[in-house]
């Protein structure tokens, strides 16, 4: 494997990722997913960052970081507070509470959308291939990102 099947392993992890996401009841939501996950990402690492913040190191524009803070704000996911510094700027942070709505997130397996994505009917080789994604996750964190750029 090379950096670009890396590359692209990834962005079918990600697509895969996107179909699994439970989306009833949610109506047209102005955003993607994607963008609402790279958000929160940035939020749960760096929490108490504002707006401007997140869009630096996004590299988001910062419509999309505004409107994906308003979905995760209205899911309840995170809560905004004026900067005690600068009352201009709001300061995000994860809820102190997990919301009816994140908890659905969390809770939705990824079962029938990697049997979709690998075309596989055994159930047995879909939570096989779900263990070794599962270890992959233990051992390679959203920290690890913070190491490359060391």
């Amino acid at each position: 494997m090379n950096g670009v099947d890396l590359f692209l392993l990834g962005r079918t992890l990600m697509k895969i990722g996107e179909a699994a996401l439970p989306t009833e009841g949610l109506g047209d939501q102005p955003g993607s997913a994607r963008i609402v996950l790279i958000v929160v990402s940035d939020i749960r690492t760096h929490p108490g960052s504002a707006i401007s913040e997140i869009v630096i190191r996004t590299g988001l524009p910062q419509s999309a970081v505004s409107a994906a803070v308003a979905r995760l704000r209205e899911a309840g996911a995170v809560v905004t507070e004026p900067d005690a510094r600068d009352r201009r700027r709001l300061c995000i942070q994860p809820a102190p509470e997990i919301s009816s709505r994140v908890e659905q997130v969390r809770s939705t397996s990824i079962d029938a959308a990697l049997a979709k994505a690998l075309a596989i009917d055994d159930p047995h080789r879909v939570a096989e291939i779900i263990a070794l994604l599962e270890e992959l996750a233990r051992n390679l964190s959203p920290q690890a990102l913070s190491r490359l750029r060391d």
